[in-house]
This record gives structure tokens, C-alpha cells and sequence, in this order.
């Protein structure tokens, strides 16, 4: 079952947070996808366990072609993808952690920057769940109505907002993960939106950010219709498949999440 917050500060160990069977961290609540079951629970010899599902992206393979093939999405995510669901399954079986969310996992393993074993296969099967939903068939573009609005807000114009994004997904050396993230509560002139890059499985959930928006620069992310042309993956992305509906949703997700409190 899920952990509170308020119950994992509490509970003594001698990591002073929670103990995990042989991982130690911490903690905070954030909530799964409206609608979708993170975990599948059954019962073994009368002990409640979890194993993390791979969920297809929400079209089918060959959806966006041609800008992104069905061979892409055959290694990407039904390979890359399953091997860190299937490797996290493995990794958390027997473990306090199979009670546990997929969000709570990366909340837990990320362990104030110190990673424990099993962060980055979960990590990055969530992080690859929320990029295929970024995307859509005919995406991309400008969008309209409240994000538009934070968008000139924060950055200016979409224009600037558009350069600042493309920056981050290029210049991350390596492998990782550029970031639209919502801020319902910025410091004194600070931003609702700000625009991050993560190198490789790092995402926002650890940094108490509410990711919007994410893009994969990794490189099995593009090399079978791109190459190395991680630049022309970055613009095709902004301009043709972004799903901003799914962005909007989003954002009037985690308004009214904060609104509840």
C-alpha cells in the first residue's frame, strides 16, 4: 500500500527515513496518472506484491510516421523501454519497494542524489511512459489558451520559449531529457514555467517539480530516423508532434492537486 508522507518521516530507521530491506531514502507523495494503474497487485503466499506494467504508447507504433518510424518505437519501446520495467520488476521483487507506486520508487531510490540500485530503471520506465504521452499524431506547433499565456508570461513569446527548449534538448551532452516543468508557487519573481535539462534518468519528480513536457536525447531516441541529427529530431518534436492538449491537461492537473491541499 502507499506510504504517506506524514508516515515516512515518522517511521525511525537507521537511515532516519524508511528502511527498504536494504535501501534507505526519502520520500514525497505524487500522485499517478489520472486513470491509469501504475501497479498490479496480487497476493503471494498471502503477501501483497506489485509488478510495474509496461503500457503501450496511446497510438499505435506506426502513428507518426514519417516522422518517427514504427522500427523506432519496435527498439525503443518495445525494447529499451521493457528492459527497465523488466529489470526494475526484478530488481524490487521481495523488497519493501513492491508495495510501493512508480513514483514513489524514484521518490524512495533517488535518495537525495545518492541512487539506489533500482532509481534508474524505474526512473527511466517513467520518464518513457510520460514522453510517448507528449506526443500525437499531427502535434506540435503553438499552442492556445492558458499554457500559451505562461508561456509569453514566463518566457516572452513562444518563440523564445521554443529556442530556450530546443537549447536545453541540445546541449544536454550525453544521455537525458529536456523538461517544460510548472512551478504553482515561484519565489518572488520567480516562474510558473522554466525549461530544464536532466542527464540520464534524472527527472523533475526528485527536484519537487511538476513536469509538463518532456523530450528523450537519448540517443536510441533518434538514431534510426535521425542519426546524428539530434538538432532536426529536437524541431521535428516542437514543431510536429507535441501534443499540447496533453500539456494543458497536465498543467489543470497539478492546479488542482495544489488546490486540494
Amino acid at each position: 500500500m502507499a506510504t504517506s508522507l506524514a508516515a515516512v518521516v515518522s517511521a525511525p530507521s537507521k537511515c532516519g527515513l524508511i528502511s527498504l530491506q536494504g535501501f534507505c531514502g526519502s520520500t514525497r507523495g505524487f500522485q499517478c496518472r489520472r486513470n491509469q494503474k501504475c501497479n498490479s497487485r496480487k497476493a503471494v503466499r498471502g503477501v501483497i506484491t506489485a509488478k510495474v506494467e509496461l503500457q503501450p504508447p496511446p497510438y499505435s507504433l506506426d502513428s507518426l510516421e514519417p516522422l518517427m518510424s514504427r522500427q523506432t518505437f519496435e527498439f525503443h519501446w518495445g525494447k529499451h523501454h521493457r528492459a527497465y520495467v523488466d529489470n526494475l520488476n526484478k530488481q524490487i521483487a521481495g523488497t519493501d519497494l513492491d508495495e510501493k507506486t512508480l513514483e514513489e520508487i524514484i521518490l524512495l531510490t533517488y535518495n537525495k542524489g545518492d541512487l539506489l540500485p533500482p532509481f534508474n530503471n524505474a526512473a527511466q520506465a517513467w520518464n518513457h511512459a510520460f514522453f510517448w504521452e507528449s506526443m500525437k499524431p499531427g502535434g506540435g506547433g503553438e499552442p492556445t489558451g492558458e499554457i500559451l499565456e505562461l508561456i509569453n508570461k514566463d518566457f516572452g513569446s513562444y518563440e523564445a520559449f521554443v529556442n530556450e527548449f530546443k537549447t536545453a534538448a541540445a546541449t544536454q551532452f550525453g544521455s537525458g531529457w529536456a523538461w517544460l516543468v510548472y512551478d504553482p508557487s515561484p519565489s518572488e519573481g520567480g516562474k510558473n514555467l522554466t525549461v530544464i535539462k536532466t542527464p540520464n534518468a534524472i527527472n523533475p519528480l526528485v527536484t519537487d517539480g511538476t513536469p509538463l513536457l518532456t523530450l528523450d536525447v537519448w540517443e536510441h531516441a533518434y538514431y534510426l530516423d535521425f542519426q546524428n541529427r539530434r538538432p532536426d529530431y529536437i524541431s521535428t518534436f516542437v514543431e510536429k508532434l507535441v501534443s499540447w492538449e496533453v500539456v494543458a491537461a497536465r498543467l489543470e492537473a497539478a492546479k488542482v492537486k495544489v488546490a486540494s491541499y
